[in-house]
């Protein structure tokens, strides 16, 4: 039987390390509010695209209303609020598993550099469509 390499047993290490870290960082994703916080208690995932006249920003808001989003355009960043709530039949209800987020979420998009107008917001199937035609400057 031959000595492993030095090498792959670190990288096998670090490798069990990140999963580990993963793991941990899922888990903390979709955990509860904490009691008494108005703190956000989750960030949802975010895409940005860039055209040549135009930034979109893309957020992913299952069960959230339109109308209860908040977006605030700032010089280089958009943040984008609102809370999801359970339904109000599951409330009552035997829970066996949760990985959907609820309650209070704010998430800020860093954006490229540039002035930026809103100038479109619409929810498509779930996802927060803002796009941002670009001042010139």
């Amino acid at each position: 039987m031959t000595d492993k390499d030095p090498s792959e047993t670190w990288m096998w290490e670090r490798a069990r390390t990140l999963l580990e870290q993963a793991d941990r960082l899922q888990r903390s994703f979709g955990a509860p509010q904490r009691p008494g916080t108005r703190r956000p208690s989750w960030e949802p995932p975010a895409d940005v695209f860039e055209t040549a006249g135009e930034v979109w920003v893309v957020v992913v808001l299952p069960g959230v209303a339109l109308e209860a989003v908040r977006v605030e355009l700032f010089q280089n960043y958009v943040t984008v609020c609102a809370e999801r709530t359970q339904p109000p039949a599951f409330r009552a209800a035997t829970l066996h598993r949760l990985e959907i987020p609820h309650g209070r979420f704010e998430r800020r998009v860093s954006l490229p550099p540039g002035q930026y107008a809103l100038a479109h917001q619409e929810l498509v199937q779930g996802c927060l469509f803002l796009g941002l035609t670009k001042s010139p400057g």
